[in-house]
């Protein structure tokens, strides 16, 4: 087999087990609607021609009032084809794998055949793109291969070709111009002074207009609603910034799988104000290892793991082209994320057939887990928000022809969902609000109103 061949081939094998590890936990009711349900919205709407509404975000909703993430329509073409959330899975499975192909030929060139193979296992099975493949769909998919190609030719030297691939990220999300502006820094330091500096004003400038411009002008409130997790509190910024452990931890958690190699680059410095970002914010979520927010930079810490091997020298790459890979590919054995279970007695078969009484075309208000089973076909909110804000009472004015909901209390998430107390408050509700129960099996229950 061929150097050239490897990096395809493996890219290959890691996408059908991300595709078979993402249908799978949909088929088996583990994805949710927050937030594949919401992102399937998006896409299906941009398929339509139109906006990317999402009802699970709120009556008429525009996903570009929440982020700036233009890129999800390239994939209207694929959704009108195949429209159901199986087709943003495949998609973001695809993805994530063509970012093993820049990784694994740098780390071919400079460890070998078998080396450049144990390091590009290694990442395509790294705990940050594996929390993101659990975590149903996120546009950040699309950030990682770009980020892998960018920063591959950073560590290339190839100014013009950096550059390119970074641009695009800024479509992505509005975050992502953090990443950009580092690759325009970058290439100032590496004497590229011009095309660096335009990289950089075109990251603020495009960032400046999304935030302040693009996504208020789509909010229903006028604003960016993530811009008071970073405002300063007057408190000690750098407590602010270093602490709880929790973050130092996130950052063992990503160093360790480069075998600690990767600080040995300058590359990794591109990770620096993206993860500064998150641990600014007032949001635990952002400070750990869960969820999809380091996926985006295995591509560049493994990247700079290979670079910092190369910059080693012939004498130390010799001694350690085998052992830095093999260490590597162990560590990311042992950090993947252990699956979540599913919802608690759930019969899947069954919850399937009962789901199917629910016409297409219906207004429905589903429970977070059962929400991404109707998005290709129904119009899905969130139960049991079944009325608009600002109603005069919580069951004034349906707006949820059909309820499908979780017979197991203890089944239902407490974030990003309402709270259990909630949920049950308003199904006790059903019967006064005119829902009567349609059909029953498997672990749900549907109702339909009646009026």
């Amino acid at each position: 087999m061929s150097r050239r061949s490897i990096p395809y081939l493996l890219a290959a094998v890691l996408c059908a087990l991300y595709c078979a590890v993402s249908v799978t936990r949909q088929l088996r009711f583990e994805t949710y609607g927050f937030d594949l349900g919401i992102f399937e919205q998006g896409v299906r709407g941009y398929a339509a021609a139109g906006a990317p509404v999402s009802t699970l975000k709120g009556t008429g909703f525009n996903l570009l009032g929440d982020h700036f993430s233009p890129v999800l329509a390239l994939l209207a073409p694929v959704y009108r084809l195949f429209p159901c959330a199986v087709t943003l899975l495949v998609a973001q499975a695809v993805l994530l794998a063509v970012s093993v192909v820049p990784v694994t030929r740098l780390a071919i060139e400079v460890s070998g055949r078998v080396g450049g193979t144990l390091l590009g296992t290694a990442y395509g099975l790294s705990w940050g793109l594996w929390a993101a493949l659990e975590f149903d769909f996120h546009e950040v998919a699309f950030a990682v291969p770009a980020a892998a190609f960018a920063v591959e030719a950073l560590a290339r030297d190839r100014a013009v070709a950096a550059a390119c691939w970074a641009l695009p990220l800024l479509l992505v999300k509005e975050d992502q111009g953090l990443l950009v502006a580092g690759v325009g820094v970058y290439l100032m330091a590496r004497r590229h002074r011009r095309l660096g500096a335009a990289v950089v004003v075109t990251a603020v400038l495009v960032t400046a207009v999304a935030v302040l411009v693009v996504i208020p002008a789509h909010h229903p409130d006028g604003r960016y609603a993530y811009a008071d997790a970073g405002e300063w509190d007057g408190g000690d910024p750098l407590s602010r910034l270093l602490l709880p452990g929790t973050k130092w931890w996130t950052v063992l958690a990503l160093l360790a799988p480069t075998a600690f190699l990767a600080l040995r680059s300058p590359l990794v410095l591109l990770a620096v104000a993206p993860l500064a970002a998150r641990f600014w914010a007032v949001n635990p979520l952002y400070w750990g290892t869960r969820y999809h927010y380091s996926a985006v930079l295995m591509p560049v810490l493994f990247l700079a793991c290979a670079d910092g091997l190369r910059r080693m020298g012939p004498g130390w790459v010799g001694r350690l082209r085998l052992a830095v890979p093999s260490l590597a590919l162990v560590v990311a054995v042992l950090a993947l994320p252990v699956p979540p279970p599913g919802p608690a007695g759930l019969r899947v078969t069954e919850a399937r057939q009962v789901l199917t009484v629910i016409p297409d075309g219906a207004r429905v208000a589903a429970a977070n887990e059962l929400a991404p089973q109707l998005t290709s076909r129904c119009t899905v909110s969130l139960f049991p928000r079944l009325t608009p804000p600002g109603t005069s009472g919580p069951w004034a004015r349906p707006v949820a022809e059909w309820v499908a909901i979780l017979d197991r209390r203890d089944a239902w998430p407490d974030d990003p969902a309402p709270d259990a107390a909630e949920q049950r408050a308003a199904l006790a509700g059903l019967p006064a609000a005119g829902y009567r129960e349609a059909a029953s099996g498997g672990g749900i229950t549907v109702y339909r109103w009646a009026g």
